[in-house]
């Protein structure tokens, strides 16, 4: 630790090229940043998801290879090329009092967007949010009063599993024109049939996201519909809406899966219901 913090004062580009997809966190990358040192590294780990443009530089855009000798060819080469035509001029332009001031701005601007989000303090912090204590709280719920809260859980459970077949997505329809426009609102609503279920044990999802050329969601997101109104028979109305951010071809779709404040995640009983 000692020897390391003497080596990262000293350095200006920190390099890292493992071969995508097999880096691990990159806490060493984060280390220099916080020192100062500018990243250059393949788009891994976490500067696959810290990267944007003048707080480092990214060897290749993230592609994946299955031939390991013609990876490393392209990888060398675009490593050279910012090398070369970036990472040098930038470092040696030196005007004035012979201050690289530009090199400055990259180390400020490095250091300004990279060291608030990835640290350990953050990473600790957000374990301890979302991970820990919701654990322990699920805990005290189920194991108190001599287990009534597990034995409840596991009744909802069984429940849910005996009339989940019973779930039908009846209709879904939108208010939109056959063209949308950047900006506007796309309203959803869906008619479904629950059965013996109730609105409060099921969570609705609008999923919706690009359209690919085999007609396929690519990167969808999900919101969850809220439950607008009973519509008779066991039926229910739900409702949602989602901006339009990007132009080009989206589509949509209704997926339905359990829902109970105790379930670790919404994916833990492998049921879903797709429209």
């Amino acid at each position: 630790m000692n020897l390391a913090r003497y080596l990262l004062q000293g350095v200006d580009v920190w390099l890292n090229t493992p071969r995508r997809p097999r880096e691990a966190s990159g806490t060493s990358g984060m280390k220099a940043a916080a020192n100062g040192a500018v990243n250059l590294s393949v788009l891994d780990g976490w500067w696959d998801e810290a990267y944007t443009l003048n707080v480092g530089w990214a060897i290749g855009r993230g592609e994946a290879y299955n031939d390991h000798n013609f990876q490393d060819e392209v990888e060398s080469r675009a490593l050279y090329d910012l090398l070369e035509k970036e990472i040098v001029p930038l470092f040696y332009d030196r005007r004035g009092n012979g201050l690289p001031r530009k090199w400055i701005a990259h180390m400020k601007a490095s250091m300004s967007a990279l060291c608030p989000v990835y640290n350990t303090n953050r990473m600790v912090l957000q374990y301890m949010e979302e991970a820990y204590a919701p654990a322990i709280g699920r805990f005290h719920r189920l194991a108190g009063e001599n287990m009534a809260g597990a034995r409840a859980f596991a009744a909802w459970k069984t429940h849910l599993r005996e009339h989940w077949d019973e779930i039908k997505i009846v209709h879904v329809e939108d208010d939109s024109p056959a063209e949308i426009r950047v900006g506007d609102l796309l309203h959803v609503q869906a008619e479904i049939v629950l059965g013996e279920l109730q609105p409060s044990d099921v969570r609705v999802e609008f999923y919706h996201g690009r359209v690919d050329q085999y007609g396929q969601i690519v990167g969808g997101r999900a919101i969850a519909m809220t439950h607008a109104e009973p519509n008779g028979g066991g039926s229910y109305l739900f409702s949602g809406s989602v901006p339009c951010e990007r132009s080009g071809q989206y589509g949509y779709a209704i997926r339905i899966l359990p829902r109970h404040p105790d379930l670790s995640n919404p994916f833990e009983m492998h049921l879903i219901r797709w429209a």
